[in-house]
């Protein structure tokens, strides 16, 4: 190798001209790259754009053989108008002079204008409040934050508070979350919130000590905390309060965490503040907790903590303490043999395990299954490792779609998922188990084309086909039995043989979670759907809701349909 160094050493020196003619178009090559790549950009998919044709669907055959076809062209290249390109960070007043000399972020004015825009598109997870004013000495939203000074977005700060349970989140400086159940400061001008978020220059995420906040529309339904306390809302004091609520202490310095302390203590699952006085005691059909109130009923400062709130006389603010409510945990395998086979049937990613915790809970009995899972059977689903024709389960999980498989039950619960979130959600299970995710290089690699080209099909054929071979078939929308897990879960328990009762279901509310939900704080931030996908999964669900509407059932839920 050196000598032959050596040797181009010589030629080049009796011949330069020759080396700089070789080192010039080599430059001139690199340039060229340069430039095509500046140009051409990264292909991004974001998670508001569709094809034109994305609310059409391919032709298929209603409940025949549905001509589905593996070819698949998994282009995932999408025009990114609204990316702008600029400084990472800017805080001074000199800021939009600045951006006016760039060219590259227009007035003040039109960036308020597009941030607005780009709000409105984060309406499913929460709802833009507007711009206020912070500052370190007395904190707009007093509860945790987190920063991150290159990838901070607003989906991952709203994610971040959700989790946590706190009702508002808010982004400053552009790298900056906070979160907090209250807004404690005034209002600020729209201008003064239009920093550009770090990860995503598209967005805005507050300014300088202003923050942009958003109240998070999912909180009622997540948990929301105050320390290990789980927020379960503002409720009208029931008629009878001494037998609904049967313990109670005056608390003339009164505060969340000595009332949640109170009730943890005498071992009672409910904490509920009613202005100097705290009750505790169980969810019972003396107070369900199904009719909630507006929280400013609710409203009343507390005497021991100037931030909280502590309820009235008349409407109870109630927690939910680490207590576990027993109520509803003895489980056991039926005590004689079922004489009839009930399937618990679902396309993967649809929520049957979820069902089989709610339905364990709810009746006493252990639920089976048509395959057999180790971690399953380890998290305490001892009807796992059972056969599933031993009849010692209430019921018997599968995915199996054959007309054979499905003629072997005697009546059935079908669990329909919207297929968007089913297909990512069994895509999550395949590559990181059952509560963990899938990589990033998974999801941008060729599995999640290849994935989606082949599950999609079977999302739609799994519900044909025990619709049409199905002996007695209960559907039950998987996205009602979260919205109303008490009315959904009485029709299954009914479809089970099982007088259901009320007390135990309330029960199963407090403690519907399980051990099998997922973190939200690793969901994607773009959307993983390309139009020729979104085109083809559209399809697929107007064949399934004509289905259901020829058999007298409520078609699929609108939120099906991509917006």
């Amino acid at each position: 190798m050196a000598k032959l160094l050596v040797k181009l050493q010589r030629y080049f020196r009796r011949k330069p001209v020759r080396f700089f003619t070789l080192l010039a178009l080599y430059l001139a090559a690199g340039s060229l790259v340069f430039l095509h790549s500046g140009f051409a950009g990264e292909p991004t998919v974001t998670g508001t754009q569709r094809g034109p044709g994305a609310a059409e669907g391919p032709g298929l055959p209603y409940l025949g053989v549905m001509q589905l076809s593996r070819g698949f062209k998994a282009a995932a290249t999408m025009p990114d108008g609204g990316r702008r390109h600029g400084p990472w960070f800017k805080s001074t007043s000199k800021e939009p002079a600045e951006r006016a000399k760039a060219g590259d972020y227009g007035s003040t004015r039109s960036r308020a204008l597009r941030a607005r825009s780009g709000r409105e598109k984060e309406e499913d997870r929460a709802r833009y409040i507007g711009c206020y004013v912070d500052n370190t000495r007395r904190r707009t939203l007093r509860g945790v934050s987190f920063f991150d000074y290159k990838k901070m977005t607003v989906f991952r700060c709203q994610d971040n508070c959700a989790e946590r349970g706190y009702l508002y989140a808010g982004l400053e400086f552009g790298a900056e979350c906070y979160c907090g159940h209250k807004i404690q400061a005034s209002n600020a001008s729209e201008s003064e919130c239009n920093m550009a978020c770090k990860g995503e220059r598209s967005n805005t995420c507050g300014g300088v000590n202003r923050l942009s906040i958003y109240r998070l529309e999912l909180a009622q339904e997540s948990a929301r905390r105050y320390g290990s306390a789980i927020f379960r809302g503002c409720f009208r004091q029931p008629d009878n309060v001494s037998i609904a609520l049967p313990v109670s202490q005056l608390m003339l310095n009164m505060s969340v965490d000595k009332c949640v302390d109170f009730c943890t203590e005498k071992e009672y699952p409910l904490s509920a503040l009613a202005g100097t006085a705290c009750r505790c005691g169980f969810p019972t059909t003396l107070f369900t907790l199904h009719e909630r109130e507006d929280e400013q009923l609710c409203a009343q400062k507390c005497a021991g903590e100037e931030f909280e709130s502590c309820g009235t006389a008349e409407y109870l603010l109630v927690y939910q303490t680490q207590v576990q409510d027993n109520r509803c945990m003895d489980r056991r395998f039926l005590p004689t043999r079922a004489k009839q086979l009930v399937a618990l049937a679902s396309f993967p990613g649809a929520g049957n395990t979820w069902a089989r915790h709610l339905i364990e809970l709810a009746t006493g009995f252990y639920t089976g299954s048509y395959y057999f899972d180790g971690s399953l059977y380890n998290k305490g689903f001892k009807g796992e490792r059972d056969h599933w024709r031993s009849g010692r389960t209430i019921c018997i999980k599968t995915h199996e779609s054959g007309q054979k498989e499905i003629e072997s039950f005697d009546s059935a619960i079908l669990l329909i998922r919207n297929p968007y979130k089913a297909l990512m959600a069994e895509f999550n299970r395949k590559y990181g188990g059952h509560i963990g995710f899938a990589a990033h290089a998974h999801w941008k690699g060729k599995e999640w084309p290849e994935f989606v080209a082949n599950y999609a099909p079977w999302w739609a054929t799994h519900t044909l086909d025990w619709l049409r071979y199905g002996k007695k078939v209960l559907v039950v929308h998987f996205e009602d039995l979260k919205r109303d897990l008490f009315v959904q879960l009485q029709r299954m328990v009914g479809l089970l043989g099982i007088t259901a009762c009320e007390d135990r279901l309330l029960c199963v509310e407090g403690q519907k979670d399980g051990n099998f939900k997922r973190s939200g704080l690793r969901k994607l931030e773009y959307d993983p759907y390309t139009p020729e996908m979104r085109k083809m999964i559209s399809g697929y669900i107007k064949t399934v809701d004509t289905a259901l509407k020829l058999r007298n059932l409520s078609g699929v839920p609108d939120d099906y349909y991509p917006r």
